[in-house]
């Protein structure tokens, strides 16, 4: 990310920067990886580490399956239930060290609680509902298509318009950046790159609230649920700047790359995280080669797996598509377009699929709510019908 700012600052960092009633505003260093990578600087009201009351944890870690078995799978995404809660809403259904793919329905806004996840940066994907995204840097809209990227550690609420939600979350251990292919030693987007810095919605009102009283907010940690109570309400910045900072990125404003033969999947590539990136599938022409085949060829996922997100549109490479769908290609077999696609898709002008794709470089591990949610004969979809 680059720099940004917003509200007020002091005109040097760790200085004196006084209150209307002469006392200090409290300065907060806001990192990544320590002390040596990127970091914001943000000033409370009120100190952030006065806390009234601390209970016990829930322990949330995801409910592994022990089936390691090498098999193609695909899970009804939208057979995971609604719930009011939005942390109680969040299911993990493919995990690994390095990321968890979450899946959730909430219905009810966050109004009363706070959420800090100190133990992995997030990518929301909002597949349904619009609302506003109220974090301690600000407040960010969202709606159909966005990528909220919320940094680990972003005290933040998630407030929606209406009932219906549904949002498709990645953690991730380390992390989140654009490709650095797109970027420059500088980090500014290069010429080439399929979105740039205009398509990045970074917080625009920052609410000041000078209050205290009792605060409630819950903090992930290793895979725990911590409820915390502090004296200061949690969004008691006055201004903050740097590098580090929750932002919004609309799926629909990523440019497809295209060319005359198909494109492999890294044209897609959206984010990076730490053995795993995030791609975006958006509407685009077709190959334009005379004797182009626009559906994808057969390829081997050795050293990784692949996960597609189904979001809207028919998708050219699969004979049946639902929203919500989420397929597993899990690396060491092979995997390609369904029977018959390949011929349906020559001489084909454009394709109106929208799809988000993990792919990871460790395996996936299904948990117990996913074997829930599985259609057991998806490996068979290969096979010809006759």
């Amino acid at each position: 990310m680059h720099y940004y700012t917003l509200g007020r600052i002091p005109p040097k960092r760790h200085t004196q920067f006084r209150q209307p009633n002469g006392s200090l505003y409290h300065e907060q260093l806001f990192s990544t990886e320590g002390f040596s990578d990127l970091y914001s600087l943000l000033y409370h009201t009120h100190p952030p580490t006065q806390i009234v009351q601390v209970g016990d944890p829930v322990d949330i870690r995801p409910e592994v399956v022990e089936d390691r078995q090498l098999k193609h799978r695909c899970l009804m995404g939208y057979s995971v239930a609604p719930k009011d809660n939005y942390l109680e809403s969040r299911v993990p259904v493919l995990v690994n060290a390095d990321c968890k793919i979450i899946l959730a329905a909430p219905r009810l806004s966050m109004t009363d609680h706070f959420f800090k996840n100190a133990d992995a940066d997030e990518v929301i994907f909002i597949h349904e509902g619009e609302g506003v995204l109220h974090t301690m840097y600000g407040q960010i809209p969202f709606g159909y298509g966005d990528y909220l990227v919320v940094p680990r550690g972003t005290i933040y609420q998630m407030r929606f318009n209406s009932t219906q939600n549904r949002l498709f979350i990645v953690e991730s251990s380390g992390p989140i950046t654009p490709p650095k292919r797109y970027r420059n030693q500088f980090g500014q987007l290069h010429e080439h790159a399929p979105f740039c810095e205009r398509d990045i919605r970074k917080p625009s009102v920052l609410d000041t609230h000078d209050e205290q009283g009792d605060f409630l907010l819950t903090i992930k940690k290793q895979d725990k649920l911590y409820p915390y109570h502090y004296l200061s309400h949690p969004f008691d910045v006055v201004g903050w700047d740097g590098y580090v900072y929750p932002y919004a990125f609309s799926i629909h404003n990523f440019e497809p790359i295209t060319g005359r033969i198909h494109q492999p999947p890294p044209v897609h590539q959206t984010f990076d995280g730490h053995q795993f990136v995030i791609c975006s599938f958006v509407p685009r022409l077709y190959d334009y080669h005379p004797l182009a085949i626009p559906a994808p060829y057969n390829h081997s996922n050795i050293d990784s797996d692949e996960v597609l997100y189904y979001v809207d549109g028919d998708f050219m490479s699969r004979a049946h598509v639902e929203k919500g769908m989420i397929t597993l290609h899990p690396g060491g077999i092979p995997h390609g377009p369904h029977p018959g696609t390949v011929e349906k898709s020559i001489g084909a002008r454009e394709t109106g699929e929208l799809a988000v794709m993990v792919d990871t470089f460790r395996p996936l591990l299904m948990t117990r709510q996913a074997a829930g949610i599985e259609d057991p004969d998806y490996y068979l979809s290969w096979l010809t019908r006759k």
